[in-house]
């Protein structure tokens, strides 16, 4: 005898969505082909960045001029390097359904926003300066400015 769906316990109930799911093989295939590209770029700003920060650290004096620059710099592309991936899961993963994937130049500059925000707080950290309202404030800075910059992105493209 077949149950309905009132009848059938809570846990086995299926769920109703408003929306329409995705099938998992189109939730796997529909990366756009710009995001393969991304993700190897991110590859290679990880291998570069935290390869150049470990031969920094381990070859090199610490010395005030050159070996310091070095070392922001490696420190930044090791940080958006790794911040790459995770900012387009984040991406991918809270993006409406009916909304398309943010392009790849997006997720790259939320990573260089994260990738700047941590050479930022490196850097104040030399004087000692570095607390944490100030570190609170420049983020909240960086979060604010990436919100105008996606609200305008988001319009403009809906004005097309």
């Amino acid at each position: 005898m077949a149950q309905t769906e009132s009848q059938r316990p809570r846990n086995q109930r299926r769920r109703s969505t408003s929306r329409r799911a995705r099938p998992v093989s189109e939730v796997t295939t529909s990366r756009p082909p710009d995001h393969t590209g991304l993700l190897v770029a991110a590859a290679v700003l990880f291998i570069a960045g935290w390869g150049g920060l470990y031969f920094v650290i381990s070859q090199m004096q610490p010395r005030i001029g050159g070996e310091l620059w070095m070392f922001f710099v490696c420190f930044f592309l090791g940080v958006t390097g790794t911040a790459i991936p995770f900012v387009r899961y984040l991406n991918v993963t809270f993006t409406p359904v009916e909304a398309e994937v943010p392009p790849s130049g997006v997720i790259v500059r939320q990573s260089i926003w994260i990738g700047l925000f941590f050479v930022m707080c490196a850097w104040l950290q030399i004087p000692r300066a570095l607390s944490l309202p100030l570190a609170f404030f420049m983020a909240l800075i960086f979060i604010v400015v990436e919100i105008f910059l996606r609200t305008r992105e988001i319009a403009a493209f809906r004005d097309d």
